[in-house]
């Protein structure tokens, strides 16, 4: 069995489009939530979202052609992969290129060009539909067009597992890595949802938030909670085996030690209420990954601010903690981004890593009436320094998904 290190990581987010710019907000719990401004809502219940703001592709592309050519969700991949790629170095490296590969997933795919492209479908006629509507459309592109960019021959795959997509990504690219399938992985996850039809749909399956208040839309393990905000962007960690990153002198931010991967099988939208399943994932990355009761763990949960999730993943952390759960430093960094459904977990995985890093825990933002089903420390408001050693990141999906990612301070 090999390591795995993690020696590069970017960011494209509502709170951040630059790993430091995104870190510095987490940590002084600055709020990407606003009101929607990319469409006209005023026909929705729902008023708020957390968009990504001032991005521009043209800091990541050659030409105005490959942007054409590329839908958002891709887009914001191919962002975060420059910033990963060129932090970590990897390409200056002596590394096989057929031993380098790309695990990016997205949850809902070009979900915008497929809107776009049904309306030119219906206003003039199919001719006129693009000839890069599919591959702009298809969830699998953005880890295509990383691994093109970046001459990535190794084993190259999307996961699609709804919110537990990019926690996936990063937990399968750990395993080809640990058990020496490929020496490097970019890898990662990338969403571009926020649309009146994705917002309908969300809304109608009652779970996002209502509320008109920025500073009351997400709010993870409050009281107040009343469903997730839509969010979007992309997370993006290069994950190389220990030694090989060691030997070309990389900066190693962290190292991956555990995964998990479970499924409910219980509802297509509902986590189970037992919690079963979550705890499995949960105890596999804490178990593999040698987690005792020395360490000082902090838990970037999933905190998704709606009622079952949250009461559920409390008990869950209760569940395989014991009586150390009361030490966790825990909290949901969705209450500044949104939940970035397909990038959350590699958002969350890398502000895990930076927690690490630093030695601070981002705070919950916005958090103000506890709930007595919520009975743990969620680092209310304000980042506490702590002298951390072991970060887990949780992800659970629609369709049951779980999915739990360890890392241990390098």
């Amino acid at each position: 069995m090999f390591r795995v290190a993690v020696t590069g990581m970017g960011v494209i987010t509502p709170v951040g489009n630059d790993i430091e710019t995104f870190w510095s907000n987490a940590k002084n719990a600055v709020c990407g939530v606003g009101n929607i401004s990319r469409f006209d809502a005023s026909g929705l219940k729902v008023s708020l979202d957390a968009e990504v703001k001032d991005f521009n592709p043209k800091q990541y592309y050659d030409s105005m052609q490959e942007i054409r050519r590329s839908d958002l969700f891709m887009q914001y991949a191919m962002a975060a992969a420059k910033q990963a790629v060129e932090q970590s170095g990897i390409l200056s490296s002596d590394i096989d290129k057929e031993r380098l590969g790309v695990y990016i997933g997205s949850g809902i795919g070009g979900i915008g060009t497929t809107i776009r492209e049904h309306d030119r479908l219906n206003e003039k006629g199919p001719d006129m539909v693009s000839p890069f509507f599919v591959p702009m459309m298809i969830g699998n592109m953005a880890a295509g067009s990383v691994a093109i960019r970046f001459g990535a021959k190794g084993p190259t795959l999307p996961v699609i597992t709804a919110c537990a997509t990019s926690t996936h990504t990063i937990g399968e690219a750990y395993r080809a890595i640990r058990h020496g399938y490929a020496d490097a992985i970019i890898a990662g996850g990338s969403e571009a949802s926020i649309n009146a039809l994705a917002m309908a749909g969300f809304v109608n399956c009652q779970a996002l938030s209502l509320s008109e208040n920025p500073d009351e839309g997400s709010l993870p393990f409050d009281r107040r909670r009343g469903g997730f905000v839509m969010g979007e962007g992309a997370g993006i960690l290069v994950l190389e085996e220990y030694e090989h990153a060691k030997k070309r002198g990389a900066t190693i931010y962290a190292e991956v030690t555990g995964y998990g991967n479970t499924c409910d099988a219980y509802h297509i939208t509902a986590p189970d209420p037992s919690g079963s399943g979550a705890v499995r994932a949960i105890r596999m990355a804490v178990s593999e990954s040698g987690i005792g009761d020395d360490d000082t763990v902090y838990v970037n949960a999933h905190g998704t601010g709606t009622h079952l999730n949250d009461v559920m993943e409390t008990k869950a952390l209760r569940e395989v903690f014991g009586k150390q759960a009361v030490k966790l430093h825990i909290s949901s960094t969705r209450s500044v981004t949104g939940h970035m459904l397909g990038a959350t977990g590699a958002v969350e995985a890398i502000a895990s890593v930076l927690a690490l890093r630093d030695g601070i825990v981002p705070p919950t933002a916005n958090y103000r009436e506890p709930d007595p089903e919520c009975d743990l420390n969620y680092t209310p408001n304000v980042a506490v320094k702590a002298d951390l050693t072991c970060a887990i990141s949780t992800s659970l999906g629609f369709g049951g998904h779980n999915a739990c990612i360890a890392f241990r301070k390098a």
